[in-house]
């Protein structure tokens, strides 16, 4: 199965300065493998330690946060859109 992940500019110094590559999966954690593999080291940078999305990065299958789905176990059908999104904060 193959999927389009969307990269944020702080992630493309991994993927060679690209916005979008391909990466192949049934679920996230499968796709974040693939990812790696292909682009070494990118996957500490969505994951901690304990192997969870790390607390300020957000990640969509289609337009669904993945922590309001099966986090990791979410599946990633053939041809969907994966976005990685680091957390904006802020105030006055």
């Amino acid at each position: 199965m193959s999927v389009s992940v969307r990269i944020p500019t702080i992630l493309r110094t991994y993927t060679g300065g690209e916005s979008e590559v391909t990466a192949a999966g049934a679920t996230l954690a499968e796709v974040l493998d693939d990812l790696d593999a292909s682009y070494s080291g990118i996957k500490g940078r969505i994951l901690d330690e304990s192997g969870e999305l790390r607390r300020f990065v957000n990640v969509y299958v289609g337009n669904d946060d993945v922590r309001f789905l099966d986090n990791l176990a979410t599946p990633t059908p053939d041809g969907t859109q994966i976005s990685v999104i680091p957390a904006v904060a802020g105030g006055c």
